[in-house]
């Protein structure tokens, strides 16, 4: 059976991640306080206020532990893997039908507001977060897949927001030839396929394959109905349209991966729906954006694969552990053991020098910090850290858009957004491995007895506790 979003709602259940929801949720007013406050499970709600017959799975990844299961690994074996298998590329294969074909919707039935979509913020209209962007360069024919938010403006319109990335390269040269870029909207698949989205590659990568690379199997696409694009045949939901040249319209605001409304109200281009098509009994995919949400889960899971693999191509030969995101995106802990003097502040600096704009601030811990517990990096920057000679402050470097500490140069949604701050560097690690064991030794840490053998689930099952 192809891995699709029913594969991974019951890998879950097996799992013990998923709990149905069975009393009424109404998707704009109470779907997406629910979700935001459910950071240990994903959530299947099975009746929704003004939709019936209709489901909607949200928080699903709800966290990185959830996204290890995705990718069949350890959480400590979570970023390894993803660098490993982002390297996998699988084509397509092509087939005649799916179960995205069951129901096809066009004309007047075309309309988005039959969908069950939730409202992500408090000050917000409606916006298809989980939709993945499918659209080809009119020049190449190269294919792109991306995250877009998607506001919900009438029956058969929606505002699309692009950052000078690769989908407004390919929407600028439809715009300059004064034609319509024809566009698929698939909502709902297996995670991996939204990694792959999320994935910032070279303008050649076609995600399609990646996402059949992270996945080990060939992703099933078939035709859409009104263009020549292709789709997902295992996806739940897609939408069938074209993004109109030279017209802009009000959209947002939008509440973003790090819970700050930054992009605002600005004139975007605009998607016309022609036609949707889905499985009989489509699952609608909603997620939730936010903080410790899914939706930075499904960024921060690349972004940390890249980061790992940018410092494995510059670092030569270092002793490099793990890299974990840190909760706003814009933060990384690279774990290491520090073979030389500055060794630590070099990867640093490779962190920040990155091809992706996010990280800003980089703190570098040893093996024994777990970088995926905030209070032991903490513990580590103040125990280990001496701001005198450990911390480097780099100022007007460029910064990510979306970052609201920067300084704006350009406003939101134009073709050279961009926005300028500092970078910070902290080394919270120990005497490297040359200074010898005198300098190191006063940095060991101190455990209890047994603590390598003792563990407290094993006399306390009922806690549930994790490790």
């Amino acid at each position: 059976m192809p891995a699709d979003m029913r594969t991974w709602i019951a890998q879950l259940e097996e799992a013990g991640e998923l709990v149905r929801v069975h009393r009424p949720v109404d998707p704009r007013t109470e779907m997406g306080a629910l979700l935001y406050q459910s950071r240990e499970k994903a959530l299947l709600f099975e009746n929704l206020v003004g939709y019936p017959g209709w489901r909607s799975l949200g928080m699903a990844p709800a966290n990185l532990r959830h996204a290890a299961l995705a990718y069949g690994t350890t959480l400590q074996r979570l970023t390894p893997t993803a660098a490993e298998r982002s390297q996998r590329r699988i084509p397509t294969q092509r087939v005649a039908s799916g179960p995205v074909k069951d129901v096809v919707w066009k004309g007047t039935e075309a309309d988005v507001t039959r969908l069950p979509v939730h409202v992500n913020g408090s000050e917000e209209p409606p916006y298809i977060a989980s939709g993945l962007v499918v659209c080809r360069d009119p020049a190449t024919g190269k294919r792109n897949v991306a995250f877009h938010r998607l506001q919900v403006k009438g029956p058969r319109k929606l505002g699309i927001l692009m950052v000078p990335r690769h989908t407004r390269r390919i929407y600028d040269a439809y715009e300059a030839a004064g034609e319509a870029m024809p566009v698929a909207i698939y909502i709902g698949h297996h995670p991996l396929h939204y990694m792959a989205a999320a994935t910032s590659g070279p303008f050649e990568m076609d995600e399609l394959d990646l996402a059949g690379g992270l996945l080990g199997e060939p992703v099933r696409v078939v035709r859409c109905e009104t263009n020549d694009l292709e789709v997902p045949a295992d996806a739940e939901i897609v939408l069938e349209g074209k993004v109109l040249p030279h017209v802009r319209e009000p959209e947002g605001p939008f509440s973003e991966f790090h819970d700050y409304y930054v992009a605002g109200m600005g004139h975007n281009p605009v998607v016309e729906v022609d036609c949707i098509t889905l499985r009989r009994d489509a699952i609608y995919k909603a997620v939730q954006n936010g903080s410790e949400v899914e939706g930075c889960v499904f960024h921060k899971v690349p972004l940390a694969a890249a980061i790992y693999d940018h410092i494995r191509s510059i670092a030569g030969h270092v002793e490099l552990h793990n890299v974990v995101v840190l909760p706003g995106i814009f933060g990384v802990v690279v774990q290491m053991t520090p073979r030389f003097w500055g060794e630590a502040k070099q990867v640093l600096m490779g962190v920040l020098s990155s091809p992706v704009l996010h990280p800003k601030v980089a703190i570098a811990v040893d093996e024994d910090v777990d970088p995926y517990q905030p209070w032991e990096v903490l513990w580590a920057v103040n125990t280990r850290c001496n701001p005198e000679t450990d911390v480097v402050v780099i100022p007007g470097v460029r910064a990510h858009p979306m970052d609201p500490s920067a300084r704006e140069l350009v406003p939101p949604g134009g073709p050279y957004w961009n926005r300028v701050g500092g970078k910070l560097l902290i080394d919270a690690t120990k005497p490297p491995l040359c200074a010898g064991d005198q300098a190191r030794r006063p940095f060991q840490r101190l455990k209890p007895m047994g603590w390598d053998r003792v563990r407290l689930e094993d006399f306390l099952p009922a806690v549930g506790c994790r490790t």
